[in-house]
């Protein structure tokens, strides 16, 4: 059994609730039951009240939906299992007592919560309640439906959410069946978990089914059970298109009638363990596949919506809509975890804006040689090899005290340069190099590495123009490239950074300020000595600075990947120079 961060199993549930009323001050707990119910109960009077719930470990369902405008009171089971009739009839009774004209009970389709959501409403009508059930079956997953019928998911938010506000407005218990009715016709879902992905596990109990790693399961439910369907892990793109097919397929007696030109609302529902990156890219997905088929896209809700504990999917419910029913989806709700939507239209929206200032070009129109254009492409050629061949080496020490990617950083730079290469020609001016490769790592690297470099090579390129490119310029570069990174970084040396491997090259490289040409190999091949020597120098230092300071000592015992980044570019430059006459 998976480990949870809960204190014991048997009272994982009452704690969740208990959370959740302590942090939401228009909830309260009906004592002696779970059962979450609006604290203004006084606001219910003249109105009808609506009850939901089910298994818990679908949370933020249903509790979550609790408040003016949707859901008047939340039942709550053990985990993935149907709440108690006593419960039930607790809150209906409690709602009806506080006033409401009448109650409807909003019931997704499996067999424990029919039949014990069912004979709490017929015990309610015994005691004088207005009572009546709706029953969610938004499931599109099976072509030939079985007996049980389809099964109810995520869609049901959306049942909450327009039952809700015709409640709000003062609509008749039989208004709101009616219009409800109506709108479950226009509902549908598809569900998926698979790759590396996982199935979840109910506290204290082995995983729900097993899934091979690379593969993915399709069609499967919000208790765990395993879908209709495994197949290879795909892209974002292709899953959701495959899910999208399998709801609007006209061949399905399940399938959800779409035709070019419907309206819909988008629901992304994350199953629990999906970063919100993966959401964002399926959901950008998903609009793009509805677009693509003609449809409308009116409003996306992407979030946790109606979980399957940890479960590593996602499940896409569309909902057709009209005017009205937009409206009423529209309207403001007090309750938690109801997500605060654009009313804006999803489609026909224009999401890009084009930035104010202009980028500025990387190169002149008609850039010239010099003589040390060869002689500089033959360098960055030699620096971009060596990054791309050190990837892997540097995001293996990166793991041990980062995020793991600074070798994959660092390539993205050198292909950026490979590519520029490709197409253009290394300036006649040093400087004017560095500018462009300035703007290339900031471009193209990202994170803080692309800024340091791009620091390092704008506060160094003014010192190298057409017509001071020297030695003692270059020594003069790196002097005010090193002092750039130093002032904005915020480090210094022996804090287990780059500068490690950086200042003490560029101090060795001021010797060729006086020193004869003669010399000038010797002094660099003594730089890159130091850079090695600074590199390795960093698997005993305390890191002061960076993601590693963070990291407990005793867990930092390899060289900094920044600093060995540094050593592998000198000990590049050193090579490409060895044997260039003039160099």
């Amino acid at each position: 059994p998976r480990k949870k961060l809960i204190n014991s199993p048997d009272s994982c549930v009452d704690e969740a609730l208990c959370g959740l009323v302590r942090a939401n001050g228009g909830l309260s707990l009906l004592n002696g039951h779970r059962v979450v119910i609006r604290s203004d109960l006084n606001n219910l009077k003249g109105k009808v009240a609506l009850l939901s719930g089910g298994g818990s470990g679908h949370e933020p369902a249903h509790g979550g939906y609790v408040g003016a405008g949707m859901l008047s009171a939340a039942v709550a089971g053990g985990v993935f299992a149907s709440p108690p009739p006593a419960s039930i009839l607790s809150a209906i009774l409690s709602l009806h007592n506080a006033g409401a004209s009448g109650v409807l009970l909003i019931v997704k389709n499996y067999t424990g919560d029919r039949l014990n959501f069912g004979l709490a409403t017929e015990q309610a009508r015994n005691h004088g309640v207005a009572a009546e059930m709706v029953i969610v079956a938004d499931d599109c997953a099976f072509e030939l439906p079985r007996k049980a019928g389809r099964r109810g998911l995520c869609g049901t938010v959306f049942i909450h959410k327009i039952a809700g506000a015709l409640a709000e407005e003062g609509c008749s218990l039989d208004q709101i069946v009616l219009k409800v009715t109506e709108v479950l016709k226009a509902i549908g879902q598809s569900q998926n978990s698979g790759g590396s992905l996982s199935p979840c596990s109910v506290p204290c109990c082995l995983p729900t089914f097993d899934l091979p790693p690379g593969d993915m399961e399709l069609g499967l439910g919000i208790h765990g059970e395993p879908g209709i369907k495994r197949s290879k892990v795909a892209s974002a793109d292709e899953v959701v298109k495959t899910m999208i097919d399998l709801m609007t397929n006209t061949n399905s007696q399940s399938h959800l009638p779409l035709t070019s030109g419907d309206s819909v609302v988008v629901c992304v529902n994350n199953l629990g363990a999906l970063s919100s990156l993966e959401m964002a890219v399926i959901t950008r997905a998903t609009i793009n596949s509805l677009e693509s088929r003609g449809m409308v896209v009116a409003r996306v809700m992407c979030g946790s919506f109606m979980t399957s504990l940890e479960m590593a999917g996602f499940s896409i419910s569309l909902m057709r809509t009209n005017q009205e029913t937009l409206r009423l989806f529209d309207t403001k709700t007090s309750a938690p975890f109801w997500p605060n939507l654009s009313s804006t239209r999803v489609s026909g929206h224009s999401y890009i804006t084009e930035p104010e200032a202009t980028r500025p070009q990387l190169q002149d129109d008609t850039p010239s040689e010099g003589p040390l254009s060869p002689v500089l492409h033959k360098v960055l050629v030699r620096v971009c090899s060596t990054l791309l061949e050190k990837q892997e080496e540097l995001n293996s020490l990166d793991r041990a005290a980062g995020d793991g990617d600074c070798g994959y950083t660092h390539s993205q730079a050198a292909k950026a340069i490979q590519e520029w290469l490709q197409d253009h020609t290394v300036p006649a001016c040093p400087g004017k190099l560095l500018s462009i490769l300035a703007g290339l790592v900031q471009e193209k690297m990202g994170g803080s590495s692309g800024a340091l470099y791009s620091l390092f090579l704008t506060a160094a390129a003014g010192h190298l123009t057409a017509g001071q490119n020297g030695a003692a310029a270059w020594a003069d570069a790196m002097l005010a490239g090193t002092q750039a990174v130093k002032r904005y970084g915020g480090a210094d040396t022996g804090d287990r950074t780059m500068l490690d491997a950086l200042c003490p090259a560029a101090d060795e490289m001021r010797k060729l300020v006086t020193s004869p040409p003669s010399g000038h190999m010797s002094i660099l091949q003594a730089a890159v000595q130091k850079a090695a020597v600074g590199a390795e120098s960093t698997r005993s230092l305390t890191a002061k600075a960076g993601r590693a300071s963070y990291i407990a000592v005793e867990r930092v015992n390899l060289p900094d990947p920044g600093a060995m980044a540094v050593a592998a570019m000198f000990k590049a430059v050193l090579e490409s120079l060895e044997g260039q006459i003039g160099a």
